[in-house]
């Protein structure tokens, strides 16, 4: 149905609007003379090929598999967006995402983003609302998909996904703007109902580590502001560029945060239950550099640090698009099943990623280009006994841009023994090596 409404949309539009002459897919229908007026389509999909080495005791659907291979589609979105008049923008995202072997087929889209906004003072405040990605804590929290130097993200920054939110997405009225080399969101939100996320058990909703509590919840407080020092970047949507490729000098420095009252809960060793708050703060520094302008070659740095207090003992793994769906208990790990790994918890988080975009003796011509990088995330959890180290090493090689891309990707994550909850101690590392194919129009 929602693909019916949207051919059905695209046609009123096109039998109703002016099309710019040189309009191609992706470019910007004109809907008024001079182009205030617009409205932009695109399409984006990811592509993955995986070798994954399983997590200990891992099944699919009771075989024991020690290794997998798989194919499957990572995202697929389309964007809508555009002004409507002087004042008013809107956006919409719809898709689907972690598509493989073991998903539930035909698997419908559902909507990313529904936002609208209006400018009340031009550039400096904008107010706005809806399903949105316009929320705090990190740069990297507001990433943009297309433009990922590593392959994919962390996760982690994305501090409640599908918990109380829609893939990252929080019903929310937001406030953002540029005043001077400031660059700030604010936003407000409603946190969706835990029960109703697929991480909620109803057989032991609570127990002694915290996490996430049912019931009426208190709004969620969030908010992200960086300082510009060289090109400024554009906020028109709540998605900020991993890398430039060398179009921009950029420099940013920026912090964040993200607060719920009473968000946790968990039991005491008395059998009470206990109330505590959500509170995550980060700082970040990112650096997007053209080295030789010449042979275009170009660094990028992001560095940041998170702060992150869900509550006593809280840890949660996931795995994106995980290849199994089961585990032998006397076999298993704390991970769980296929590729999950510690990602988020109480405690503090370095993550630093960094990439060298190769130089060509012929920028202008040359159509591929390379971009090796690295990433490494260094967690402090209190129930961990020593570091949470997780490593990607890869490769991207540019066919046009980000618009055309296949990344080479190779990750390192560590399992731990479960034996003793309270104290996790490392049991080994496991591997896994995705391609990418990308194609965004």
């Amino acid at each position: 149905m929602v693909a019916v409404g949207l051919c059905i949309s695209l046609f009123t539009l096109s039998t109703s609007a002016q099309f710019d002459p040189s309009f191609k897919s992706g470019s910007t229908l004109k809907l008024n003379e001079d182009g205030s007026h617009y409205l932009k389509f695109t399409l984006t999909n990811q592509i993955w090929f995986r070798y994954n080495q399983s997590n200990p005791g891992s099944t699919i659907d009771g075989t024991l598999k020690n290794e997998t291979f798989d194919i499957g589609i990572r995202r697929s979105r389309i964007q809508m967006f555009g002004a409507l008049n002087k004042r008013s923008f809107v956006y919409v995202q719809l898709g689907m995402n972690n598509f493989n072997h073991l998903s539930d087929r035909k698997l419908g889209l559902f909507f990313h983003d529904v936002l609208a906004d209006y400018q009340v003072l031009g550039s400096k405040l904008s107010i706005g609302g809806g399903l949105t990605n316009w929320i705090g804590l990190s740069r990297i929290s507001n990433a943009s998909i297309i433009t990922f130097m590593p392959m994919d993200s962390p996760i982690f920054p994305f501090a409640t996904i599908d918990a109380t939110d829609q893939f990252n997405r929080k019903l929310s009225i937001y406030a953002k703007g540029k005043l001077g080399k400031i660059d700030y969101r604010l936003s407000v939100s409603d946190p969706m109902e835990f029960e109703k996320s697929t991480l909620y058990s109803s057989t032991a909703p609570i127990t002694a580590y915290s996490n996430f509590a049912p019931g009426t919840a208190h709004k969620q407080y969030q908010a992200y502001l960086m300082y510009q020092f060289k090109d400024q970047e554009s906020n028109l949507t709540p998605y900020m560029n991993g890398c430039y490729l060398g179009d921009k000098s950029v420099f940013n420095i920026g912090s964040g945060f993200d607060f719920q009252h009473n968000a946790m809960w968990r039991k005491n060793e008395f059998g009470d239950t206990l109330r505590s708050d959500m509170g995550l703060f980060a700082v970040d520094l990112f650096w997007d550099k053209p080295l030789n302008t010449a042979r275009n070659s170009a660094l990028t740095i992001y560095a940041a640090g998170f702060f992150n207090n869900y509550g006593k003992g809280y840890l949660r793994n996931l795995g994106i698009m995980n290849p199994a769906n089961g585990t032998i208990s006397s076999l298993a790990s704390f991970n769980g099943a296929g590729n999950a790994a510690v990602l988020f918890g109480s405690g503090q988080i370095i993550y630093l990623q960094t990439g060298w975009l190769l130089g060509s003796a012929a920028p202008d011509k040359a159509k591929v280009r390379f971009q090796p990088y690295a990433g490494i995330q260094y967690g402090m959890f209190n129930r961990i006994n020593g570091p949470n180290v997780i490593t990607d090493t890869g490769i991207n090689f540019y066919l046009n841009k980000h618009n055309s891309k296949i990344s080479l990707n190779w990750q390192s994550r560590p399992v731990y023994n479960g034996s003793n909850p309270d104290k996790l101690e490392h049991l080994n590392r496991k591997n896994c090596v995705t391609m990418q194919l990308q194609v965004a129009i």
